[in-house]
């Protein structure tokens, strides 16, 4: 006997039916209670169907046309009300009412997409509909969240069959990563323990600019002696960052596949630090991963790398400025003349 998948809850049910009939598979909707008796009322049958799978597509096009009339013509509105009810109305687990509004606020955010049917929708409506949107990082981010998470509501319901949402990005810099550099007294002391795996990722990010978790699918091109990769936005996205020369013995030993952003700034990152004495800045804040990245900019100040080449390294947008978007190019020779005039004058002695 074939054994089929367990129809989620609220779904309906399916039965085989006994005796030889041409269609023993009986589909029957979920049991709703009488208006006058507290009782559950027995529900007639959808209809009968030849195999499992003909019945099944059946109870799913049923349950689509109750919530929806058809899923064809559901809206981005009503695939928002339908998630919005299942993730704060129905669900065990209730969010936060901080949660509740974020998702509220990001859908007003998108006015554009409230009448389109959500079978219509591809990434080019939803980015424009994101870039439109004059409001901060923040609220784009709970854009990007909310487009992800209706997604995943109607992939789980077969209301569409691609998530178009995974191709949508943000495309100005994040406003809300504050951070203060290492000294440069911190980085000789890291360099002094250059030994150890830890202090040799953190000069990696330290000397490359990239955010903690683009270390997991970064691409490492040994060959041509360079990172592809990044995170967040679409400037930042699989951007080319040459190796800074001091760091390649490390990156030689580098595995992105092992490599877990959360688990080594728990584990290792914040332990190491704090074993050097160096955790906390002269202002008192902790430091984080994310204040590798101020490093690596204020390096590139220090050392007169090109306002461009910065740009470029650190995967920052070029906003407005329609002239370097357009026309400010770099090689990866020009990138790698750029990068290694950080600490040039010191690189000897520390290798």
């Amino acid at each position: 006997m074939t054994k089929h998948e367990k129809l989620p809850n609220g779904f309906g049910c399916i039965k085989k039916l006994g005796g030889n009939r041409r269609k023993p598979y009986a589909v029957y909707p979920t049991a709703q209670l009488g208006d006058s008796a507290p009782e559950l009322c027995p529900m007639r049958a959808i209809g009968y169907y030849e195999d499992w799978y003909s019945a099944y597509n059946a109870l799913k096009d049923f349950n689509s046309s109750l919530q929806f009339g058809s899923t064809s013509a559901a809206t981005f509105t009503d695939i928002f009300n339908a998630f919005f009810k299942a993730k704060f109305v129905e669900s065990k687990r209730r969010p936060s009412d901080h949660s509740r509004m974020d998702y509220t606020t990001a859908f007003k955010n998108v006015p554009a997409l409230h009448d389109m049917k959500f079978c219509a929708i591809r990434k080019y409506h939803m980015q424009k509909a994101l870039d439109d949107c004059p409001l901060g990082y923040s609220s784009l981010s709970n854009i990007k969240k909310l487009y992800s998470q209706m997604y995943k509501y109607a992939l789980e319901n077969d209301i569409v069959e691609k998530n178009y949402s995974q191709y949508v990005c943000i495309s100005q810099e994040n406003d809300i990563e504050s951070g203060e550099p290492f000294t440069q007294e911190d980085i000789d002391l890291l360099w002094q323990h250059k030994s150890d795996s830890t202090a040799q990722i953190t000069l990696m990010m330290i000397y490359s600019g990239f955010r903690i978790s683009a270390y997991e699918s970064i691409e490492i091109n040994m060959t041509e002696q360079y990172f592809k990769g990044g995170v967040k936005t679409h400037a930042g996205r699989n951007r080319i960052v040459p190796f800074h020369r001091s760091i390649i013995p490390f990156i030689e030993a580098f595995r992105p596949k092992d490599f877990r952003g959360n688990s080594f700034r728990r584990s290792h990152f914040y332990p190491f630090l704090d074993s050097l004495g160096i955790l906390y800045t002269d202002s008192g804040k902790k430091h984080t991963p994310h204040d590798c990245r101020h490093t690596f900019s204020w390096l590139c100040d220090k050392y007169y790398v090109d306002d461009l080449s910065k740009h470029l390294l650190m995967g920052h947008s070029l906003g407005n400025d329609v002239e370097r978007s357009v026309y400010g190019h770099r090689t990866i020779e020009e990138l790698r003349h750029e990068i290694n005039k950080i600490d040039s004058e010191v690189f000897n002695p520390r290798m």
